[in-house]
């Protein structure tokens, strides 16, 4: 791998690095500035006799991406599994505000073991050991529900002890949520975009999946204290399986050669200690020009005293993106899926109504998510003002709720609901793949959690809002 070298501080504190003349030792050409005060960084072909880095191998089969889409529909299940399960708990406990006590416990935790996360456990434990540690969290949590209901509660309403070791396992859920997503989105922001949009999508199929088990269990079960226990049994066991098969999966993928290619280049962008531009890695995978990202306050992206990342600076490139993302989702989870539940009604399809509504939510959250790895938006200013845009979903849903006749039918609401769930799917998935590329490649994991962190802001200020009923 050739080196930069001979920096020199350009007007406002950049950096333009000149690159020495491409050799037989795998030097580089001279770097051309591109619009923004960028660099662009024109490599050859890199062939077998390349020294420093040679081609990355193939994705076979895409187990790859597979495994990574799988581990997004993984984490995110377990909080599906519980909040969809909300009326099986809600009916057990009576007097309980169980759907809140949830969302707080689930929601409070993860934001506090993000920082932790953050600030501590990821300079002590390496993201495998994380993962993997998350993973093993969650099992138990989910084996809990179906365990408790056959041997201990059986049915029975009331029982205090059971609702508090219900509300421990989310709130352990929780604090492995953050684990898992955090390390995840981190360990995903430095390899190609591919793998990032993988993750994203894979937490839309989250919920496509415990829709489609939701439709199946009102459709085959009776609505009664049977149906409502056998259909909590069957979403805590599916998520307890595919658990099991992400703990198999993220073992696997970290013995692919395409996987190990790009963690040795981190590894040696870190040792090295001289600037690596994270974009590098999807010019590496063939799919872009390089344009490398410098930070003036230091230069090299290498790791601070004690091993930590500049976390001011990446703060900075970040913070805008991260406040849109918190935008996408105080307006999302204000009408999602309080309003779709409560305040519309449809004399055709009645209690199914909501249900497919939500349906028709995730599965337009899956279709915007999974776009992006055929239509990639590369503006952040531009994906930042799609964030402030969807403001505009407040007085369109009004409209269908206080307006003429023709706007209370199913035609409106549905369509209204389609494009809440592709704009929040597209939008996500195109900041979350921006972010990371915005800084070093040795810096793109704290980045991928500062992202996250401003992900759960937004989850938490939604839910919030949604308390007060915007609309």
């Amino acid at each position: 791998m050739g080196f930069f070298r001979n920096p020199r501080e350009k007007n406002g504190g950049k950096v333009e690095l000149d690159l020495p003349p491409l050799t037989d030792k795998g030097n580089s050409p001279p770097p051309k500035e591109k619009n923004g005060g960028k660099v662009e960084q024109d490599l050859p072909p890199l062939t077998d006799k390349d020294k420093g880095n040679p081609p990355p191998p193939k994705d076979t089969f895409n187990l790859a991406y597979i495994s990574y889409f799988t581990l997004g529909t993984g984490y995110l299940l377990p909080w599906n599994a519980f909040i969809t399960a909300v009326d099986y708990f809600s009916y057990i406990y009576p007097g309980k505000r169980v759907d809140r006590v949830f969302s707080v416990g689930y929601m409070v935790t993860g934001l506090f073991f993000l920082l932790i996360l953050l600030t501590w456990a990821r300079r002590r434990f390496s993201a495998r050991v994380r993962i993997n540690l998350g993973l093993l969290m969650f099992l138990p949590c989910l084996l809990a529900v179906p365990v408790m209901d056959a041997a201990y509660i059986k049915g029975h309403r009331g029982l205090d002890s059971g609702y508090y070791i219900t509300v421990a396992a989310v709130v352990v859920c929780g604090i492995a949520d953050a684990i898992v997503q955090g390390s995840l989105i981190g360990s995903a922001g430095e390899l190609p975009e591919e793998f990032m949009q993988a993750v994203v999508s894979g937490t839309a199929a989250s919920g496509v999946l415990v829709s489609a088990l939701r439709i199946l269990t009102k459709a085959a079960l009776a609505q009664d204290v049977q149906g409502l226990r056998t259909s909590a049994i069957l979403y805590f066991i599916a998520s307890s399986v595919l658990m099991a098969i992400c703990l198999v999966c993220y073992n696997m993928v970290n013995q692919l050669p395409v996987i190990k290619y790009y963690n040795e280049l981190k590894r040696k962008a870190v040792e090295s200690k001289f600037l690596l531009g994270n974009t590098i890695v999807n010019n590496l995978a063939g799919t872009k020009d390089i344009s490398i990202p410098v930070a003036s306050n230091n230069l090299y992206g290498a790791p601070n005293k004690g091993g930590g990342s500049n976390f001011w600076h990446i703060l900075r490139q970040t913070k805008w993106l991260g406040i849109g993302l918190i935008l996408i989702y105080v307006v999302t989870l204000s009408i999602f899926p309080g309003y779709i539940t409560e305040d519309v009604h449809s004399p055709l399809l009645k209690d199914w109504y909501p249900i497919l509504l939500i349906a028709c939510y995730n599965i337009f959250d899956l279709v915007g998510k999974s776009l992006t790895a055929y239509l990639m938006l590369e503006s952040a200013a531009i994906a930042i003002g799609g964030s402030v845009a969807r403001l505009l979903f407040y007085p369109l849903f009004y409209v269908c709720l206080h307006g003429p006749h023709f706007f209370h039918t199913e035609i409106p609401v549905v369509t209204l609901t389609c494009l809440l769930g592709l704009t929040n799917g597209y939008l996500t998935s195109v900041i979350m793949i921006i972010a990371p590329k915005k800084v070093p490649l040795q810096e793109a994991e704290v980045a991928g959690i500062i992202i996250v962190i401003f992900l759960v802001i937004g989850l938490a200020m939604g839910s919030i809002v949604a308390w007060f009923w915007v609309i």
